[in-house]
């Protein structure tokens, strides 16, 4: 499903993110193996988890919630992340920043 607020041939980044749900807060917590660690506080019921990871990936990244997209595993613990607007070098600069 196409966003009509994302403009056609703007750079697009996937990334894979592990998340650990129901914990103390919501933060990145590593990188390894490929795949970015966030620790949430909500649940994984009723797409809460998944809204919690949208909303902190936009945020660190200083994008908008529709700019980020998870593309498969939404009832996983393992995510694929399409991050509409950046570029690969940019989203790695951004979530490694402390």
């Amino acid at each position: 499903m196409a966003d009509e607020r994302i403009p056609t041939g703007s750079p697009k980044t996937v990334i894979s993110v592990k998340v650990i749900p129901r914990s103390s807060g919501n933060q990145i917590i590593g990188f390894g193996e490929g795949m970015i660690k966030v620790k949430l506080t909500a649940p994984p019921v009723e797409g809460r988890a998944n809204k919690a990871l949208k909303g902190l990936l936009a945020k660190r990244l200083g994008l908008s919630k529709g700019n980020v997209e998870i593309i498969s595993g939404e009832r996983s613990r393992q995510k694929s992340v399409l991050i509409h607007g950046l570029s690969p070098d940019k989203v790695d600069a951004l979530l490694q920043k402390p």
